[in-house]
This record gives C-alpha cells, structure tokens and sequence, in this order.
C-alpha cells in the first residue's frame, strides 16, 4: 500500500508521517526500553514479567498519555490478576476490565467443546477455556489422594492386561519401573532405585517382566534410555521407545492428571509416588507453551514412569469406557 513500508524480519511496519506498529518479545524485558509510545498490546500478560508493565511500559506511554491493552489467559493471582481486578472499580474510571469465555466465541461450535471438556483436566479448563482465576495454577495433579486403591494385588489376573512404564536413572535421577492393571485400571507395582549398574537394572526390569508378564513395556528412550531398551529387545522383551520432547511430553503428562482427576486409574499407596504428584509443576513459557516438570532439586521419575505406563494402558486396544 501507498505509504507503509513492511520490514519480515524486524516485524516491523512503518506509516507515512512517522507512525509505526512493531511487534517486540517480552522474554528480554529490557529489550523494550525505547521512545514513547501512543498504544501498548500486552499479549498474555499473565506470563511475562511483573516489571514489564510498571517498569518499562508504562513509562513509555507517559509523554503521550497513550494507552495499554491487556490481553491473557489467567496464570493465577498474579501481577495480571491485580490489574484486572483495577478495572472492576467504580473509582478506576481510567481502566476497564473484560471477561469471555471461548464459548463467547461464535465461530466455535459447542460440539468442539464438549469434546475439549471431556479430555481436558479441570485446571486447564478453566484457566485456558473458561478464563477463570485461580490459586493453584501450577498444580497439575488433582485428587491425588482419592485416587490411592488400599491393599495391594500381588499377582496378575488371568485374563487381565499388564502395561509397564520405565524411566531410566543412575546416580541422581532414579530409575522407576511401574506396571498397570490395564483391564482393572490401577496401578498394581512400582520398584524405584538408583546407583547400580545397567546390566542389574535391566536385570531387575526382567524380574518384574517374568511376574506380571506385561503386554508391552514402555521406556524413554532419552539418551541412554536407546542402548538399554535394544538389549532388552534383543533378550525377547516387548520393549516399545517414547521419546520425550517439549512437544510429546505435554500429552503425555495431560492425560495422566485428567486419568487420576477423574478416577480412571487407581494409585499405589507408596509416599514417592503420592509426593512427586504433588510437587509436580507447570509452568507457562513467554511463548505460550507450557513446561512440565519438578521443582529444581526435586524428582519426577515416578510420574513419568506411570505417565509411559498410562500411555500404554490407553494405546492397548482394551477399550476402556470412560463415561
């Protein structure tokens, strides 16, 4: 057009008589100092910085007196949270706060919905489809403790299906090897050790193997996760690869807590277990994906180990009736 000029790679276009719109990562918060500004469009402000918006932006738009728009998906009672709450305030006429849903939405059908609703945890829901506030933003699993079975079944079930899930350890991490009832739905064993060799870790992966006879056994297959399921393989186990990506990881994780929220999958009593499930956290990244895992110097290799086991229970054609 007449008059604008489009820069791809400083995401930039410039209007004739001096105006401009660019588009600016807030990763990097200091990255945004500059000139006044007229307009400022914070997109998911719930996940960048505090500072961004007292610091850096609004003393951008002092000189002109311009103004900000905040755009977001709650994260919690956070900085976000106070501003909306300015703009319900009688006194705040300067600000103004509005709430949708994605069913405000017309261009989304309500059949679309229901479906996300049956196959999304309840945290996620509410905070990415309902756009509700909460206190617990980065808690993943819910009724944790409801979900324990008492008692303990020691052998398998003649006609019953067996899944094993396997996540590798050595020294700090823990090598966790968990096994599902599939047809009953619960958790039935769990052996989880660290500081031994490959060769009796493996050893103890067959023991377990030999007792409950599982159908399949999936293993991650990160680093030396590869070598270990091959020899397994090569020694006539029904070793299957997972290989855990930012991409792969979240599916993997979400259908766990929506089985455990909803009482699909029964736990094992067992105090690692219940404690990584717990401790185990989301956190939205500045690009808008999210990163699962534990508190720094905490472990998750009991969570991932039954989210591969819950993975494979799910993949094992037994059918399950969720309703």
């Amino acid at each position: 057009m007449p008059g604008i000029s489009v820069s791809e790679s400083e995401r930039r276009i410039d209007i004739a008589g001096g105006g401009m719109i660019a588009v600016r990562s807030a990763h990097h918060p200091d990255n945004l100092r500059g000139e006044g500004l007229d307009l400022a469009v914070l997109d998911e402000a719930a996940f960048m910085e505090p500072r961004v918006w007292p610091e850096i932006l609004r003393p951008m738009l002092t000189t002109t007196r311009g103004g900000a728009l905040f755009l977001s998906t709650p994260f919690g009672r956070n900085w976000f949270w106070e501003q909306y709450k300015i703009g319900l305030r009688d006194e705040a006429a300067e600000w103004m706060s509005f709430q949708f849903t994605t069913a405000n939405n017309p261009l989304i059908e309500r059949e679309e919905l229901e479906s996300i609703r049956r196959q999304t945890t309840e945290q996620v829901w509410r905070s990415e489809y309902l756009a509700q506030f909460s206190d617990d933003s980065g808690q993943v699993f819910r009724g944790i403790r409801a979900a324990v079975v008492p008692g303990r079944v020691e052998a398998p079930e003649t006609g019953h299906v067996y899944i094993a899930g396997v996540d590798w350890g050595r020294h700090y991490d823990y090598t966790v090897i968990v096994i599902i009832d599939a047809t009953a739905r619960r958790m039935v064993a769990l052996d989880r050790f660290n500081n031994i060799g490959w060769r009796l870790q493996r050893g103890r992966l067959k023991a377990m193997a030999a007792h409950w006879r599982p159908l399949l056994i999936w293993a991650e297959a990160n680093s030396i996760g590869a070598p270990n399921i091959e020899a397994l393989q090569e020694e006539g186990l029904p070793m299957r690869s997972f290989l855990t990506t930012s991409k792969s990881k979240s599916p993997l994780i979400e259908s766990l807590a929506l089985a455990i929220e909803r009482g699909f999958l029964g736990l094992l009593d067992d105090p690692a277990l219940l404690g990584e499930l717990a401790n185990f956290s989301l956190e939205r990244l500045p690009a808008g994906g999210y990163r699962y895992g534990a508190p720094r110097g905490s472990h998750d290799d009991t969570v991932i180990a039954t989210a591969l086991a819950w993975y494979g229970a799910e993949n094992s054609g037994i059918g399950f009736d969720f309703a």
